[in-house]
């Protein structure tokens, strides 16, 4: 694996756990190809169980933009199901996401930021992590792709690294299977610069709001189902075209999605820490979570 790298630039290095797992040349090459990698297993049946069971203790009630102390429910249509974020803040198998031995390395090596300025505050940045429930007749558009060239999503590799904004950890919390609205995903739109003729459909953007039936990405021309089992991921850049087919089986698909970029990024919505998660992480994690501390003049309120 070095010599895929200049000599001047350093393999990004394990984590501060010993059992931390490093990408393949085999999950590399799959992840430069069709923009995601699927890892099985990534989470134990236990970590699983105490993840859902912390999700539970919150009320199915909670309004949409309601808070469960430090967790958010979001403010999406009916059709798009319930998402909660700040799910890290939750602890036990939610807060161990943060920095997983069995992904982490994965998400370093896609930022690809070690040895230069983008670890200058820190190894990467979770602007966003949150946990959705969905069920029968609900999904999630298509959406992204590397047509769009927002740099906030953008693939690149240069030099021996990967290069990418953006990069997001989907897990299962439900086996979800056909018809179970599963995650789907265009391969290679990554590297598209071609906007897919889905995006020009007339009514498209009324699928997003209150008041639709919600929109799938079932049917659609290049785009396949990822079908996973409790415990699994999938490691994609954002600019993978992706959604969700619609869900037609009874009960509930569970998944959480946490989002990393590089440590010069800020949070998308202006979440932030709870100090309660940031004086018990490990410091890797903490460096993650909050890579950059504020300077202020003394004595200034450290609320401000």
């Amino acid at each position: 694996m070095e010599q895929r790298f200049h000599p001047h630039h350093t393999i990004p290095p394990l984590v501060n756990v010993p059992e931390a797992r490093v990408p393949t040349d085999l999950e590399e090459y799959m992840f430069d190809l069709n923009g995601y990698v699927f890892l099985p297993g990534v989470l134990s049946k236990a970590e699983v169980a105490d993840a859902n069971a912390r999700i539970d203790t919150i009320p199915r009630s909670l309004p949409r933009k309601g808070w469960h102390g430090w967790v958010q429910r979001e403010d999406h249509p009916e059709h798009r199901g319930i998402s909660y974020q700040q799910v890290y803040e939750m602890g036990g198998a939610l807060e161990r996401m943060i920095d997983h031995p069995n992904y982490i390395n994965h998400v370093l090596r896609f930022i690809g930021g070690h040895d230069t300025f983008d670890y200058h505050h820190g190894p990467a940045f979770i602007d966003e992590n949150f946990y959705t429930i969905r069920g029968p007749g609900e999904a999630i558009p298509l959406h992204a792709g590397g047509h769009d060239r927002t740099k906030r999503m953008s693939f690149g590799y240069h030099n021996g690294r990967f290069q990418c904004n953006q990069i997001n950890v989907l897990i299962a919390f439900t086996d979800i299977g056909p018809g179970d609205g599963a995650t789907m995903v265009i391969p290679g739109s990554h590297k598209s610069n071609i906007a897919h003729p889905e995006f020009s459909r007339p009514k498209r953007g009324d699928e997003w709001g209150d008041g639709s039936s919600g929109g799938s990405v079932d049917g659609i021309a290049g785009a396949m189902e990822v079908h996973m089992m409790a415990g699994d991921a999938i490691v994609f850049v954002d600019a993978t075209c992706h959604g969700s087919a619609r869900r037609v089986n009874p009960g509930e698909r569970k998944i959480a999605v946490y989002r990393y970029g590089s440590s010069w990024n800020r949070t998308r919505y202006g979440y932030h820490a709870s100090p309660e998660l940031l004086a018990r992480a490990n410091p890797f994690a903490r460096k993650i979570i909050n890579p950059q501390e504020y300077i202020r003049p003394p004595g200034t309120d450290a609320r401000w």
